[in-house]
């Protein structure tokens, strides 16, 4: 992959908010990288594979108090029509309105996963989940965890029947994002020794984020909205490929009155 870059030139990207899933099609800007202090990917070169078409839907729910929870809908399939190319990267990215909550919550170590699975996480570290789909058609379950990586607050992506275990981490997003955005979640997809023209990329990936506990005599969620119920919320998700190309489907979304409760 190559090291995430800042680009300056905000001309060229002037309205994130109108960019299509087909963002990285001939002639139209290449999204620049929202997030790009945060850990680095190892350097990959680019591969010849098939472009992928990318779609976003996004649900956001209120909780108790300011609570919400953010459900992310990520569709993808090749342009071609067979398998898609893998990703190397995702960032997640999250109404202006929208605040994160980690300290609140109790944190779950990758180790402790690695050495005994997600059942051995403390109560209460669980903060989403979701599930991922192959093009072989096998579904499986994603858990999302509150951790720290490094100094850093963040959460892992876990997919036990495989084995996988994602990291992302909470970071500002940079400029020309910070119109739209605030907050990202920054997840970088490790290689592997399967070359990288031979990995699966998945048709579908849904993700949550947001859970609610007493915290200091209230309750609090692990993401926070100041939006009002029916308001506006925007949303994208920021996708590098193994092939070099960039997409960035963006969905905007009310909203919606939920069921007020803790987890």
């Amino acid at each position: 992959m190559k090291m995430k870059t800042v680009v300056t030139a905000v001309a060229a990207f002037a309205s994130l908010s109108m960019l299509a899933p087909a963002a990285g099609a001939v002639g139209v800007a290449v999204p620049p990288d929202p997030a790009p202090g945060g850990p680095q990917r190892p350097y990959e070169p680019d591969v010849e594979a098939t472009r992928n078409i990318d779609t976003l839907s996004v649900t956001a729910t209120r909780g108790a108090g300011r609570s919400v929870t953010i459900a992310f809908d990520r569709r993808s399939r090749a342009e071609t029509g067979d398998v898609p190319a893998a990703a190397r990267r995702f960032v997640f990215l999250f109404d202006r309105s929208v605040s994160f909550n980690p300290e609140a919550f109790p944190t779950c170590a990758r180790t402790v996963i690695e050495q005994k699975g997600v059942a051995a996480c403390p109560a209460g570290s669980r903060i989403g989940g979701g599930r991922g789909e192959f093009p072989s058609g096998e579904p499986q379950e994603v858990h999302a965890f509150n951790t720290r990586i490094g100094r850093s607050p963040g959460v892992l992506v876990v997919m036990p029947a495989s084995g996988v275990i994602l990291e992302q981490t909470l970071e500002r997003v940079a400029s020309p994002y910070r119109k739209d955005y605030r907050w990202a979640l920054d997840e970088i997809v490790p290689p592997t020794s399967v070359p990288p023209q031979e990995r699966v990329g998945t048709t579908r990936f849904q993700l949550s984020f947001g859970a609610t506990r007493r915290h200091h005599g209230r309750t609090v969620g692990f993401a926070e909205t100041t939006a009002r119920t029916g308001g506006d919320l925007r949303f994208g998700l920021w996708t590098e490929f193994v092939t070099g190309q960039v997409l960035l489907p963006t969905a905007r979304t009310p909203l919606a009155a939920g069921t007020e409760g803790g987890q």
